[in-house]
């Protein structure tokens, strides 16, 4: 009897200890890190302070108008046709809620990192190192999205110079563009790729010689400083709406209302379809808030930059989408560059050109405000000990995560040799869709055990708009990854890699940093 007695003992005892280990391990994963602390935390940050309301409103649209606008236009139109400026509301309204919710919180919390800071002061750290890793996907690897434009319409620029030498305009194919690009154009001239692309020890060889010179402008930019990466996005912002007013202007005196019937060729879901298309065009406005830290009066000017920049966006496109749709049938659509093509179909040849120079010029100052943003989050989870501390070292003289900016511009140099345009999209929007829906969930979490916290910017009628802001991009997301199965994997595929690193590295520095503080024992 003594002896059961004994093993029951034992068994309720090893029981208890792996109750305890597994209530320790579930209190470590949703532990959250203190607004008070991050403040804290930025103001000794070592970010130097020089945007105001108008730099962000600046920033803003240098992130937002670019290939959305530019490129993946032209693949929405054709999802959607006339209704395309029914699916850029749409993709607004989205992005509208979002957009308040972020308000609130970059108001608030002041500090880098955007979305991921937000969720660490409310979901804990495994979700906040989710959302983070998430937020990669939407910057860096839409920045890789990004470049592949840019190299598109600057060798459509440089054949536009007469004088200049036919190596230099007609270059190999493997040179100007990543490998999937350059054997879906290779294929479609009925040549066969193995061919024409070289190889190394059997591995095809293709770089883009474009978007590596220009990256490497972007990384000397960015580690010059803030005031320097801020007046050329402000060149470049004037320049692209400048393009854009001139498309319209001229355009819409060659709008033909019949281009407009029927409205929606292919139904209702051929325009949801289109509405996640377009929300690659909307993707940057976030991006202001990972700038908090070198923002002045963050308070009043980051929600000022955040809903400015989405207003002013939002009118280019749907003016775009309404005189792009009416100048040219659904069938006649350039899916790769839809608003020059569509000048030059009409004989506007110099605006056509005016256009692609304006592209070229909205591509770079996106390709700014993308590497700027990433290099952002990765800082703000270097500083809480998920990375190598090492990425948290600022330039002594300009005073910017210069490691930083140098492993970011690897990176984006590395993937752009790989992935095409529509998968990168794609993976954008879900990373995308994945941390607004975030930001609207923490408002909520933080309404109700920080009640009393200062919140200098409110959004209003809450929690239906947050509570609207879900449901928008969760049935966004939800109907489009029955759509992109593909990208869905990969996106899959990237959480997976993210989980791991987090399981196998991050969680253990936690731990490790937690026990030198004294938080836990042995």
């Amino acid at each position: 009897m003594d002896n059961n007695d004994s093993e029951f003992h034992l068994g309720s005892s090893s029981e208890k200890m792996e109750i305890g280990l597994i209530s320790r391990f579930i209190k470590n994963l949703t532990t959250i890190k203190n607004p008070d602390s991050m403040l804290k935390q930025a103001e000794s940050g070592g970010l130097k302070k020089t945007l105001g309301a108008f730099d962000l409103i600046i920033l803003g649209v240098g992130a937002i108008i670019g290939s959305g606008i530019f490129t993946v236009v032209g693949l929405a139109a054709q999802e959607s046709g006339p209704s395309l400026m029914v699916s850029m509301v749409l993709a607004s309204l989205a992005c509208v809620f979002s957009a308040l919710c972020y308000s609130e919180f970059a108001a608030m919390i002041p500090a880098s990192g955007g979305a991921y800071t937000y969720t660490y002061a409310t979901m804990g750290e495994f979700m906040a190192w989710i959302i983070g890793w998430v937020l990669i996907v939407e910057y860096l690897v839409g920045y890789i999205a990004v470049v592949s434009a840019w190299s598109g319409y600057f060798m459509q620029f440089l054949k536009g110079i007469p004088f200049l030498p036919d190596w230099l305009v007609n270059p190999p194919i493997y040179l100007i563009h990543d490998y999937s690009t350059a054997v879906s154009e290779l294929t479609s001239q009925g040549i066969d790729p193995s061919t024409v692309i070289p190889n190394v020890l059997g591995i095809p060889f293709c770089i883009n010689v474009p978007g590596l010179l220009i990256t490497f402008f972007i990384i000397a930019t960015l580690v010059k400083g803030m005031q320097e990466s801020k007046n050329m996005t402000g060149i470049l912002v004037v320049i692209k709406i400048a393009v854009i007013l001139a498309f319209v202007l001229t355009g819409i005196f060659y709008v033909k209302p019949d281009n407009w019937t029927p409205f929606m060729p292919n139904g209702m879901s051929g325009m949801f379809a289109s509405a996640f298309t377009i929300f690659f065009a909307y993707v940057g406005f976030d991006a202001i808030a990972t700038a908090a830290e070198e923002t002045k009066n963050p308070q009043k000017n980051l929600p000022i930059g955040i809903i400015g920049s989405l207003v002013v966006c939002t009118l280019c496109y749907v003016l775009v989408a309404l005189v792009l749709t009416g100048m040219v049938p659904l069938n006649a659509i350039d899916a790769q560059a839809p608003i020059a093509s569509a000048m030059a179909m009409v004989g506007q040849n110099w605006v056509a050109g005016f256009i692609s120079i304006g592209a070229l010029t909205g591509l770079t100052s996106v390709l700014l405000v993308l590497m700027l943003a990433g290099t952002r989050i990765l800082f703000s989870m270097s500083r809480d000990n998920f990375l190598p501390k090492l990425l948290q070292t600022v330039h002594p003289k300009f005073q910017t995560p210069h490691i930083l900016t140098y492993l970011v511009g690897a990176i984006c140099i590395f993937g752009s040799l790989m992935l095409d345009i529509q998968k990168a999209a794609d993976l954008v929007n879900f990373g995308a869709v994945a941390s607004f829906i975030a930001v609207c969930v923490a408002v909520l979490i933080l309404r109700k055990t920080d009640p009393n916290r200062h919140r200098p910017f409110k959004v209003p009628f809450c929690p239906y708009f947050p509570i609207i802001g879900i449901i928008c991009c969760g049935g966004l997301m939800l109907y489009s990854m029955s759509l992109k199965t593909l990208s869905t994997l990969l996106f899959v595929a990237w959480i997976i890699l993210g989980m791991a690193i987090y399981f196998l590295y991050s969680y253990k520095q936690q731990r490790k940093l937690q026990k030198e503080n004294g938080e836990i024992n042995g």
